[in-house]
């Protein structure tokens, strides 16, 4: 039995980046690179990794991959309704749901240990001298270079052009603008970034910045509205059940605020799910409304011609959008500016700096005889290299893997005399 044919997609899409998949008859290469992301360690590292709180604080807060199993969710669920709306998609013509599962299951692979925080952090340590730190480019690294396959030690996911596009939210080399503090795709990967836009030339009309990383596919359109949603909603629901977020002090906050209608009724929404103290059923409500609230417009692009991935875009209805923006202002401003989440972000800022100085003295000077502080195969690649810059990546990639506990133990292991019994060791 043969998959069936979906128009939407031509060979241009379906090319891989590297060795070719083997072909199936029974899954389409979408399907292939969903269950291929689903099955590596790095996704399942994601459970360990910080979302809004720390990882292991209580266990109903959300992880970054239960967030981004959910966004996974709410991406396919777009996809179900975009297609079912009828006006330019159909039954042999629609966007890929395996596809956009895919992307949504991968867009947060890169992020490094302690949430955004932890991202500043490894940006601010490599972006004077080793090409900065991203956690969306760090994703498209490990999906094109560094994620171990498990297939003769082959590296990398080999993605299609299609799925390495959806991870491109952002398609600005960080040389191009290196005072920016994220935003960015490391150098080394310009040769993704042209291979994946076909080598198509960036004209005047979208200079590095905010318009070249505009420039988005489909998928990734899609994508990135699902995470909003799922940022915007589900994160609330954890601020609100950890107590982060009080009755008494969003009422207070809301008095010094100016508020449109539409923000009115989210704060409306907000305070009846804290009475409620089951904010979960209001805010599921408003997921449904997101997904909903989109709909498609074609548009000419300067790869519209090459891939229908690049000629349309994802409409939102600017009232939802609005809510959404008023949802994360709130968590912003009560949530993570607090002192509690400011001192955790502290502490996990002192934990990455630490341990990077630490791991970089080898990493510069990998001589024979020098210490290793690093796993067989880590050192043994920084070894093979003869750039500063590329062993420094290396070192990099390892530290950005970690999880929020393996970075503690870590941490421990180096620099708490009372720490690194034999049990102590795993």
């Amino acid at each position: 039995m043969n998959v069936a044919r979906n128009s939407f997609y031509q060979p241009f899409d379906t090319e891989i980046w590297g060795k070719e998949l083997r072909p199936d008859p029974l899954r389409t290469p979408f399907e292939q690179e969903r269950d291929r992301v689903i099955y590596t360690a790095a996704f399942r590292r994601l459970q360990a990794k910080t979302q809004v709180f720390l990882s292991g604080e209580y266990d109903f807060y959300r992880t970054r991959l239960t967030h981004s199993i959910e966004v996974a969710q709410i991406g396919r669920s777009i996809c179900q309704y975009l297609k079912r709306r009828g006006d330019l998609l159909g039954e042999d013509f629609f966007i890929d749901p395996d596809l956009v599962e895919a992307i949504c299951l991968a867009h947060d692979l890169g992020h490094p240990p302690f949430g955004h925080a932890g991202e500043r952090t490894l940006h601010r340590l490599m972006a004077r001298d080793f090409g900065g730190f991203e956690g969306n480019a760090q994703s498209l690294r490990m999906i094109t270079r560094t994620i171990f396959s498990g297939d003769s030690g082959r590296r990398g996911l080999n993605p299609t052009r299609a799925f390495a596009d959806g991870i491109l939210k952002y398609k600005t080399l960080f040389g191009e603008l290196p005072d920016a503090p994220n935003h960015y795709l490391y150098d080394s990967d310009a040769e993704i970034l042209s291979w994946v836009l076909d080598d198509i030339p960036w004209p005047i009309a979208l200079p590095p910045g905010k318009a070249r990383n505009s420039f988005r596919s489909i998928e990734c359109q899609i994508m990135d509205w699902a995470d909003d949603t799922a940022y915007s909603l589900n994160d609330l629901v954890d601020c609100i059940n950890g107590g982060f977020l009080r009755l008494e002090a969003v009422e207070k906050w809301a008095e010094t605020q100016t508020l449109t209608p539409v923000q009115t009724a989210g704060l409306e929404i907000l305070i009846k799910a804290i009475r409620s103290r089951r904010p979960e059923p209001a805010f599921g409500r408003r997921v449904g409304a997101y997904i909903r609230a989109v709909h498609l417009s074609r548009n000419d692009t300067l790869m519209a011609a090459k891939t229908n991935r690049h000629a349309f875009t994802l409409e939102i209805a600017p009232e939802i959008r609005d809510e959404a923006e008023f949802f994360k202002r709130i968590a912003r401003e009560l949530v993570f500016r607090s002192p509690q989440i400011r001192q955790l972000e502290h502490k996990g800022d002192r934990i990455l700096e630490q341990t990077f100085k630490a791991f970089l003295d080898f990493t510069l000077n990998p001589a024979p005889s020098a210490l290793s502080l690093f796993p067989t195969g880590v050192e043994n690649t920084i070894r093979s290299l003869e750039s500063a810059a590329e062993r420094a990546r290396v070192m990099c990639d390892y530290l950005a893997g970690m999880t929020d506990g393996f970075a503690i133990r870590s941490y421990k292991r180096l620099f708490d005399p009372d720490f690194g019994s034999l049990a102590e060791i795993q």
